[in-house]
């Protein structure tokens, strides 16, 4: 099978074309093919079953392993909150500033 040819497989079911889009360029910078699916139907939302349109993100079955551990480690910093160092107000893991003071995260 030539590489164009190559199956492709669902790595992500994301809440909305927002997410997709980030998660397929975070898998992008990690040198990892990455497509995103079924926005187009994501207007008919509260029209359609939510199955029906989901916002997904796909990758080469090649990369299936890459891509899922890159998820993972998104998926594991979203969860874990920072206390910001300059005014030691708590914010979630998915933040990378300070909604206080905007200070940024001390791993940037």
């Amino acid at each position: 099978m030539r590489e164009h040819e190559e199956a492709w497989c669902k790595v992500y079911s994301a809440a909305n074309a927002l997410e997709a889009h980030s998660l397929t360029g975070l898998l992008h910078t990690h040198r990892i093919e990455a497509q995103t699916r079924g926005e187009s139907l994501s207007a008919a939302a509260g029209e359609l079953p939510a199955n029906v349109v989901e916002v997904s993100v796909w990758v080469r079955v090649s990369q299936h392993t890459q891509a899922r551990a890159v998820l993972q480690d998104y998926e594991q910093a979203a969860e874990r909150e920072w206390q910001c160092p300059q005014c030691g107000e708590d914010n979630a893991g998915s933040f990378e500033i300070c909604w206080q003071c905007g200070a940024e995260h001390p791993s940037l």
